[in-house]
């Protein structure tokens, strides 16, 4: 279980980079395409396109799993804060299963649209130039599908109570998870 964690958390690492990547390129190509068009009055075609049908879906999407790996989205925990560190230990892993359901609905729904988009060769024509944009749809279901397994993975790992792995040598403990009942805190108490 432990080595599925590592080479999980590795794919993760790398969909961010590419995430990183694509926010980069993205700068560059807004760049030249301002300067191209203010300097020489010719700007890039398709910038738009490639910005909002790539770029952005690429910086959004793959990342997700990364996020999720350092539990860092967004919680909101008004009604749970005031259970029992127990309950809400046992209530946050379920619901690790209950969206990994869903993102992986919304996961093959993605998927089939994008299939379906592949299949009718789907395009936008900006500035007299055509620009394929089918590609951009099979961002959204591997990054809800990396999404999927790692919440699977972290579901398993609490049924099964073994080493998650997700957490690399040179990483903070962030893994947004609620501690274990009755560990032990900093201060030597008991929870």
């Amino acid at each position: 279980m432990y080595r599925l964690g590592r080479y999980l958390s590795r794919v993760t690492d790398m969909t961010t980079l590419v995430g990183g990547l694509a926010i980069a390129l993205m700068m560059v190509h807004i760049s030249l395409d301002v300067l191209l068009r203010y300097l020489f009055s010719t700007p890039i075609p398709g910038t738009i396109t490639y910005v909002s049908n790539y770029y952005m879906i690429i910086a959004a999407f793959l990342p997700l799993a990364y996020a999720e790996k350092l539990g860092a989205h967004i919680s909101v925990e008004v009604v749970t804060e005031r259970l029992p560190q127990r309950i809400q230990f046992h209530l946050a892993h379920w619901l690790i299963l209950l969206s990994a359901i869903i993102l992986g609905f919304m996961a093959v729904k993605t998927g089939l649209e994008a299939v379906t988009r592949y299949e009718m060769g789907a395009a936008l024509v900006e500035g007299g130039t055509s620009i394929i944009i089918w590609p951009g749809y099979f961002v959204l279901p591997i990054g809800l599908g990396l999404m999927v397994l790692m919440l699977v993975y972290k579901f398993v790992v609490y049924l099964t109570g073994g080493e998650s792995g997700l957490v690399s040598s040179g990483q903070q403990q962030g893994t947004g998870e609620v501690p274990r009942p009755n560990a032990t805190r900093a201060t030597g108490e008991s929870a």
